[in-house]
């Protein structure tokens, strides 16, 4: 029984084939996008509302991080300066008290830089995906079959029969008003 189906499918996708190559050929060429996403991305301007929020965040953890280093040297003069005058066990003490303030400050900066790296995604995360409606949008508004990101110079040549530079039709749809509202999922 499996085999008579596969031949009668068989049968019907060759006797449709040439109207299928006909209707290929008076088809125009189909269609792909391209468009740097960096380069849409820097100009809008929630992109750089993000970057200004990131950049607040991050010189408070840098102001943060230069008070505790600060902190270390003073004691670490200290330490140096009395070294000579301290019996062995004030020596220890001073050294542990050393220790686990540079271990304190190595956990702050790895600590940091986690926190950093997840409020940096979670402030990119919407501007990501209004740009991605956006390409995602014109690339259906000008039926393509596909659009390529062209960042990292991986799309060195564009045949212009079958390439379109959407870089200005996604900053228009960026800058109209429906694109500002949030999408429904």
């Amino acid at each position: 029984m499996h085999f008579h189906l596969k031949t009668l499918l068989a049968a019907l996708l060759l006797a449709f084939l040439p109207f299928v190559e006909v209707s290929a050929q008076e088809a125009r060429v189909p269609q792909f996008g391209y468009l740097s996403f960096k380069e849409v991305l820097h100009q809008m301007p929630d992109y750089k509302k993000a970057q200004e929020d990131f950049a607040a965040l991050k010189a408070r953890y840098d102001a943060e991080t230069a008070r505790s280093e600060e902190e270390f040297q003073l004691k670490f003069a200290e330490f140096l300066q009395g070294q000579k005058d301290f019996p062995p066990s004030i020596l220890q003490k001073r050294q542990a008290e050393l220790q686990d303030l540079m271990d304190k400050s190595i956990n702050f900066r790895r600590e940091t830089q986690r926190l950093l790296a997840q409020a940096e995604a979670e402030l990119m995360a919407p501007v990501n995906a209004r740009l991605d409606e956006a390409v995602k949008a014109v690339g259906a508004d000008l039926g393509l079959i596909f659009v390529l990101n062209t960042d990292g110079n991986s799309l060195p040549f564009v045949h212009p029969q079958v390439g379109v530079n959407i870089t200005l039709p996604v900053l228009q749809k960026l800058d109209s008003p429906q694109a500002s509202e949030p999408a429904e999922p």
